[in-house]
């Protein structure tokens, strides 16, 4: 029998939240001010930047900075800091329809909780300038739940947070693999990929995503189509 979805789980920056190279942005000024990419040639460290969008952002600097926890944690608040002065000097804005892609969801009786490698901080400047603080249920960032992604603990965490049933109860969507896997190690009963961001399609299909959607307002229908609504969303 399929376990309806009571709850779901979405990515901040390119999911529902308009990147448009903001991160990059953000980890070019904080390499810049704390040196902590200098052992990589830059091209590398970019790289790995873009292929590890979504894990936390400690975690990404201390790879970089060849483990070296302090260091990592100097470059992360560097890069909060300026994550922060790009989103003063050009606004935040939603991935097209994205607010009331949440409504809808929340229409439809499910619960929505918004995730992110980002620090309290920075998600709740992203959630203020938005006007987002009434639409969402919780919000949370890996020091809310032990383990960034592509662990499960933000799913997890969330799960625990909002009293959902069961796992297979939860609906997970992304732009990343880390994103993808995150909800496929919790267990999720649904996981989408979305093509706003910063994975293609193959990468996306590749770590377990049920569906690749071309944005986030695809997903209550595509939930729909598959009888994943709960009962209250046919009355």
């Amino acid at each position: 029998m399929t376990t309806p979805i009571e709850l779901v789980v979405l990515d901040m920056a390119g999911t529902t939240v308009l990147d448009d190279g903001v991160v990059e942005q953000a980890f070019q000024r904080a390499a810049e001010r704390t040196g902590v990419a200098a052992r990589l040639p830059w091209e590398d460290a970019l790289g790995y930047v873009r292929e590890t969008m979504g894990q936390s952002k400690f975690d990404v600097f201390l790879h970089l900075a060849g483990g070296d926890a302090s260091a990592a944690r100097q470059a992360t608040a560097a890069f909060e800091t300026a994550y922060a002065e790009i989103v003063a000097e050009s606004g935040v804005a939603e991935i097209p329809g994205a607010a009331d892609a949440i409504q809808g969801l929340k229409d439809a009786g499910l619960t929505v909780v918004l995730t992110t490698g980002f620090a309290p901080v920075t998600r709740q400047a992203l959630i203020d300038g938005l006007g987002w603080g009434g639409l969402i249920d919780l919000a949370l960032s890996p020091v809310d739940a032990g383990r960034g992604r592509p662990a499960p603990d933000l799913v997890l965490t969330a799960l625990l947070r909002t009293g959902a049933s069961a796992v297979r109860a939860v609906a997970v969507a992304g732009d990343t693999v880390s994103d993808v896997e995150s909800g496929r190690r919790a267990g999720a009963g649904f996981v989408a990929g979305v093509l706003t961001g910063a994975h293609d399609r193959a990468a996306l299909s590749g770590a377990g995503a049920d569906v690749v959607l071309s944005d986030v307002t695809a997903l209550r229908t595509v939930l729909a189509q598959r009888e994943l609504l709960p009962a209250v969303a046919f009355v």
